[in-house]
């Protein structure tokens, strides 16, 4: 006799796993501050996607991608300074 197993069975075995880790969760909010740069600046673009861009499109186009950038810098030099022995950056 063969044994059918429904497709929850399937999924449902595994559920432990498809829920993130407390250790996945923190990493998503200490790089929160990136991907919420990263949102302004898509914003920034797709506002002048059906339009040639203005002065103060480019601007906030510029002032965007340098608020993505430091986002980004101050991650990684928190995890610079986060793996260095002693706090030494």
């Amino acid at each position: 006799m063969n044994h059918v197993v429904t497709l929850q069975d399937a999924i449902t075995a595994f559920a432990d796993f498809i829920e993130p880790t407390n250790a996945e969760l923190d990493a998503v909010e200490q790089e929160m501050p990136v991907i919420l740069a990263d949102v302004d600046l898509l914003d920034a673009h797709i506002v002048t996607l059906d339009r040639t861009p203005t002065e103060v499109d480019e601007r906030r186009i510029r002032r965007a991608r340098r608020r993505a950038l430091a986002a980004r810098v101050a991650l990684v030099n928190r995890a610079a300074g986060a793996s260095m022995p002693g706090g030494a950056a």
